[in-house]
């Protein structure tokens, strides 16, 4: 299981590859594809990109919690 599910659960839900996120984030296909198998650590603000980006915190992503809502 990796460590990062949820990026790339979020991924899928949304029909996007790799690539796609890839250019969301500005990285290669290869580096989001290591994210998403816990290869390397995500950067901090690459992870607050993906939360925006999909609309969650930056908790649910990390699996810190079930509530993918942002405190506002």
């Amino acid at each position: 299981m990796p460590l990062y599910r949820r990026i790339r659960d979020l991924r899928e839900d949304k029909d996007l590859t790799q690539t796609q996120m890839g250019v969301v984030l500005s990285c290669s296909q290869r580096v989001y594809s290591n994210y998403e198998r816990g290869d390397i650590d995500i950067p901090t603000t690459t992870l607050i990109k993906l939360a925006d980006y999909h609309g969650v915190s930056v908790d649910y992503l990390l699996e810190r919690t079930d509530n993918p809502k942002t405190n506002e």
